[in-house]
């Protein structure tokens, strides 16, 4: 067998973790399990991988960088506000339904023994929450949005959007609300509830 690359064999470790983590679960994740699906070593692994919690909080730097990525991507971002705020639900969204995986271990993975998130790296995702707090406090500064906690506002978007995508993603809507229709219904419920 060939061998690759530095940078493939991290990526195809990342990978094969992403997988393995949905497959099996936090718990019954190892290094060696992830080397035997590769087919190397697990000292391979350790060479860019301290341990296994760093190797899972790398997943969630890379989900999170992936959205940042999408959100930021938005023309008129702070100018056209309520326009903006309709466009980071829809690529929130858009994000969760196009990145299972990657979702699901960024938000929806709660091991009990996991080494706390580094809160450095917490900063840095916790701006994927700011880009909606920015535009609600555009809004808010051009009386489109009633005043108030932005960042409190805007948690409570992301929370609402939060379970939409979850009920999507585990396929838990019902079979009678079109997908489309239930998502555009919460874009409306968050637009009147940020006050646009």
């Amino acid at each position: 067998m060939a061998r690759t690359s530095g940078t493939n064999l991290r990526r195809e470790i990342l990978d094969t973790t992403r997988r393995l983590l949905i497959q099996d679960g936090y718990q019954n994740l190892s290094m060696r399990k992830i080397a035997n699906a590769i087919g190397y070593s697990a000292t391979s692994i350790y060479l860019y991988f301290e341990n296994k919690d760093n190797l899972v909080h790398a997943l969630i730097d890379e989900g999170m960088e992936k959205m940042q990525q999408l959100l930021l991507g938005i023309d008129n971002l702070l100018t056209d506000p309520l326009k903006a705020l309709r466009e980071l639900c829809n690529r929130y969204v858009a994000f969760g339904l196009e990145n299972p995986e990657y979702y699901e271990v960024m938000f929806q993975l709660h091991p009990a023994r996991m080494a706390r998130y580094p809160v450095e790296k917490y900063r840095k995702a916790r701006k994927n929450l700011e880009v909606f707090r920015d535009v609600i406090e555009a809004g808010q500064r051009m009386s489109l949005f009633r005043e108030g906690d932005a960042l409190l506002k805007a948690t409570a978007v992301w929370t609402s959007l939060h379970g939409l995508v979850s009920l999507l993603i585990a396929q838990r809507v019902d079979q009678q609300i079109a997908p489309e229709d239930l998502q555009e219904r919460v874009f409306d419920q968050v637009v009147a509830f940020v006050g646009g």
